[in-house]
């Protein structure tokens, strides 16, 4: 063996571990969640259903509404936007509405039925265009639960791509985000929790400069949990003592953000 072997043999060595050694790459933090919600839920669409033949006139309506109180120079400093709860306002709320909103000549852009898809629809198709008001109220979002059982994260995504829509045509207005109100007796039923689901998601997305989000829902319930039907006669819609307390509870924020 010549005097060269132990180096060669070293340097070997030196190789091998070299080779068994790997560098750990650095600990990324977990991607944000990214939910795609159902293609119909963001698809926008008029409500064609069998029994909504009043959806495209009240659209019309609704133009004819906006056109007539600018005519009269009157801004419209309130938007309510939702299904047909924020309907209600024209019914069962009506003596709340007149109340507590007229003097903001409010407007009412609520449409019972109406999913994700077809307020996307409406807010594309000149609802909201030509108008400059201080705070839109927003909710909807219990028909695509009701209607196709659509899941919480699938819903709360086509929500967001709603208040995208909005923000494009209504930069400046500041956004009242409500949670979804409750539905059905017993708060263990499917559609609530699927809804209050909903409600988790959207809170965040609240940045408190130009969204903001309210839930008043323990208001509208039971100290067990319950709803009760002297609020909901049908579990789902208000009757003027729920659209009352709909009022009082959001007052204050609505009052903040006015200013």
């Amino acid at each position: 063996m010549n005097s060269s072997t132990p180096r060669a043999l070293l340097l070997s060595m030196v190789l091998m571990l070299c080779a068994c050694t790997t560098t750990t790459p650095p600990a990324q933090a977990p991607a944000t969640p990214s939910w795609t919600p159902l293609t119909e839920s963001v698809t926008p669409i008029a409500n064609t259903e069998w029994w909504a033949k009043w959806w495209v006139p009240r659209h019309e309506e609704k133009l004819a509404e906006i056109r007539q109180l600018r005519a009269e120079k009157k801004n419209i400093e309130v938007v309510f936007l939702g299904d047909s709860i924020t309907q209600g306002w024209e019914k069962e709320g009506v003596n709340v509405w007149n109340r507590e909103y007229r003097k903001y000549n409010a407007l009412n852009l609520g449409f019972s039925g109406d999913r994700t898809e077809h307020v996307l629809w409406r807010l594309q198709n000149g609802e909201v265009d030509g108008i400059h008001p201080k705070v839109v109220v927003v909710m909807f979002g219990t028909n695509n639960t009701g209607h196709r059982h659509e899941a919480a994260q699938s819903t709360a995504a086509a929500i967001k791509r709603d208040l995208d829509e909005l923000r494009q045509h209504l930069p400046d207005t500041r956004i009242l985000l409500l949670a979804i109100f409750p539905r059905e007796a017993n708060p263990d039923h499917e559609f609530r929790r699927i809804n209050e689901e909903i409600n988790r998601i959207l809170s965040g997305y609240a940045d408190n400069k130009k969204t903001f989000f309210l839930n008043i829902n323990k208001a509208l319930l039971n100290a067990d949990g319950t709803l009760s039907k002297d609020i909901m006669p049908d579990l789902l819609h208000p009757n003027e003592k729920g659209y009352e307390i709909w009022a009082r509870e959001m007052a204050p924020e609505l009052q903040k953000l006015l200013q």
